[in-house]
């Protein structure tokens, strides 16, 4: 714009209006390209686009694979890495946005809040849908498995063994996460990884012994309703833990290399906040389908 206007008014005699000629050019240019607002306008990125022709290729492969056609697992298992490379390569540039490039202001986090808000809303009424098939069956047995809950021949895990157990180490690792969280508040980074490891080896310890309870169980999913429910409920839990677990991990790796600050650290929240939930979906599970539901 300013070299333009130069050009076509080099011919003034009045070098006073060549001069506001020019300062309003550059005025107007500058005020084009200048914002005024705290939000982080995104540049443009391939990442939505990829994910969701891996999310169709993983659907599609399963689909196929399920139905027995040629290559249909070899679909899938693609659809699977294209995945997991987006979720890499997108975090990442979130991580570069808001670490180096300073990008997440108070009001982008605030933004990110209400989000990870709403997605933590969206998996209650996801357990909501498991925990109504459950209570569902349970209140009012039909013929089919004798009219009794648990049903006939279902022999039921005890409360007392691993789902106790369990149970300690899930609700212990929530203190530990909320210590991680007030060790970066105060700024105490040796706490925080202390406190972060405490987390994992107890997040370790419940998959464990989910697995060794999974292997021992008498009843498999294919066992009436009972097994269904139970599984389908438990094992999106386990998946859900094993989530969280990953969360919690990266969130130690970049507390080590300093990532976080006792005001920005909002990675680490979102992390904690989903292990909190992961720890009151537990609670609300071993009271109905351990202890509630396996003495009816």
């Amino acid at each position: 714009m300013y070299f333009i206007l130069n050009k076509l008014f080099s011919n003034f005699n009045n070098k006073k209006e060549l001069f506001l000629i020019r300062t309003f050019s550059k005025t107007s240019s500058l005020n084009l390209i200048k914002t005024k607002h705290s939000w982080h306008l995104v540049d443009p990125s391939p990442w939505p686009l990829i994910a969701s022709l891996g999310a169709f290729t993983l659907t599609s492969g399963g689909v196929l694979y399920m139905h027995n056609f040629l290559n249909g697992g070899n679909l899938l298992l693609t659809g699977f890495f294209i995945l997991l490379y987006v979720m890499f390569t997108w975090w990442r540039d979130i991580i570069r946005e808001a670490t180096f490039e300073d990008q997440h202001s108070f009001s982008v986090q605030r933004g990110l809040r209400l989000g990870m808000i709403l997605f933590i809303v969206s998996e209650v009424m996801f357990f909501f849908a498991f925990f109504w098939a459950f209570f569902h069956s349970s209140l009012s047995p039909v013929f089919n498995i004798g009219g009794v809950w648990p049903p006939t021949a279902i022999a039921v895990i005890p409360t007392s063994g691993i789902p106790l157990t369990n149970t300690f180490f899930l609700l212990s690792s929530g203190a530990t996460v909320t210590w991680a969280h007030h060790s970066i508040i105060v700024r105490a980074k040796k706490q925080s990884i202390i406190s972060l490891i405490l987390t994992l080896i107890l997040a370790f310890l419940f998959t464990f012994l989910q697995g060794v309870e999974y292997f021992e169980a008498p009843f498999s999913i294919s066992d009436s309703v009972y097994g269904s429910c139970f599984f389908m409920t438990t094992g999106f839990h386990g998946f859900h833990v094993f989530i969280g677990t990953c969360f919690l991990f990266v969130s130690l790796l970049r507390i080590v290399i300093n990532h976080f600050t006792s005001t920005h650290h909002f990675g680490f929240e979102a992390a904690a906040w989903y292990w909190h939930f992961v720890d009151v979906v537990w609670l609300f599970l071993f009271l109905a389908v351990y202890w509630w539901g396996g003495s009816v």
